[in-house]
Order: C-alpha cells, then structure tokens, then sequence
C-alpha cells in the first residue's frame, strides 16, 4: 500500500499536505481502493469556513457514497476542478492528482493530532 512518510493521516482514511499556510487534502490509497471506482466527486464548500472533523463533501463510488470529513479547521481555497471531468484520478493517483480540495490553515497546533503514515499503516494493516 502506498503511503507517503511526507503526508498526515486521518482514522477516516483522508491525507493532507500542508504547503506554507496552505493544505491539500485528498483520500487515501486504502480508501480508493476499498470504495473501488469512483465515479463523481462533490464539494460545494468552496471560499466556506470548515471545522475538524467537519464534513466538506462527498465521493461516490459504483458501490456507495461515503462523506469526506476534514482533518483540519479552515477556509476551502481551492476544489480540483480536474475531478469535474475525471473522477478516477481519485482511484489512480489519490497523492497526486487525485487531491480534492486546498484549504487555509487556520490553526497549526490541529496538525499534531495527525497520524503518521506509520501509525496510518498500523490502524488499516498496511
């Protein structure tokens, strides 16, 4: 399972890379693989203020729609409007162009109550 050591984890099976004050945020290679083919992404929470744990969209798969919580508090800057048209890169590249959304940091200290990829590895068996 890939799991990139430069990334943060969430139990809900969401990562984020923090660039600056800027975050990206997307699901995980576990997660793609046990939703399977995702076929429509839905965030309408562009330019609102999203809270921890709140959620800021939803992704459907052939198999189910699940919701996509936030593992940080912020404003969603930016969603990747490459999912509109192609919601696989999801399932073929979820650390890369498969991220889902940008948002502001607004309080740095909710980083630390992160997993590690290590830690991520332990809680889905990796």
């Amino acid at each position: 399972m890939n799991l990139p050591a430069t990334l943060k984890y969430t139990k809900e099976h969401e990562w984020i890379r923090v660039e600056g004050d800027v975050a990206f945020i997307g699901v995980t290679d576990h997660a793609q693989k046990e939703l399977g083919d995702i076929v429509y992404v839905d965030i309408d929470t562009l330019d609102k203020e999203v809270a921890r744990d709140e959620v800021f969209g939803t992704v459907e798969a052939v198999k189910t729609v699940s919701d996509l919580f936030s593992p940080i508090s912020g404003t969603v800057l930016e969603i990747n409007d490459k999912l509109d048209g192609s919601p696989e890169l999801v399932n073929s590249d979820p650390y890369g162009d498969g991220w889902m959304i940008k948002m502001s940091v607004s309080d740095p200290t909710e980083l630390e109550a992160l997993l590690s990829a290590e830690t991520y590895g332990e809680l889905v068996g990796a």
